[in-house]
């Protein structure tokens, strides 16, 4: 099975995650910026990593609506299955990246030095509940 890659979309960077190829743990991956190069860099990270499928964080309000935020997570889903090849799926993450600035928090991180962390690690747990509610995740 090839990988799945999990997306923590954001206003001004991108949290990436990717599976193993068992699809049983997510891992960071990387951080990138939230500019005009943004799903050109995550269609090469696709082809070169054989991702076979892409799950995007969707940050709904409590309440399950969709707000601003939730809105540009779908714009961005919309450019993304115009270009890359394989299945995009969304994923409702609602305080994804609360939680993992808490879980760096509590391992002695600095949040001031995590930053570049802190979208890895939501795209990481965005991922990670993916893989384990489909435990069959294989295309």
């Amino acid at each position: 099975m090839n990988p799945i890659l999990g997306i923590d979309f954001g206003r001004t960077r991108i949290g990436l995650a990717i599976s193993d190829e068992l699809h049983f743990l997510a891992h960071p991956l990387e951080t990138i910026r939230n500019d005009k190069a943004a799903i050109a860099k995550i269609a090469e990270i696709v082809r070169d990593r054989k991702i076979d499928k892409v799950i995007v964080g969707v940050p709904r309000h409590m309440s399950g609506e969709l707000g601003e935020s939730a809105n540009a997570a779908l714009e961005f889903v919309s450019r993304l299955r115009a270009q890359l090849p394989c299945a995009i799926e969304t994923s409702d993450e609602r305080l994804t990246t609360i939680a993992a600035e808490r879980a760096l928090r509590e391992s002695g991180k600095k949040t001031r030095n995590t930053r570049h962390v802190i979208d890895q690690v939501a795209a990481q747990m965005i991922l990670q509940t993916y893989l384990d509610r489909h435990p069959n995740a294989a295309t």
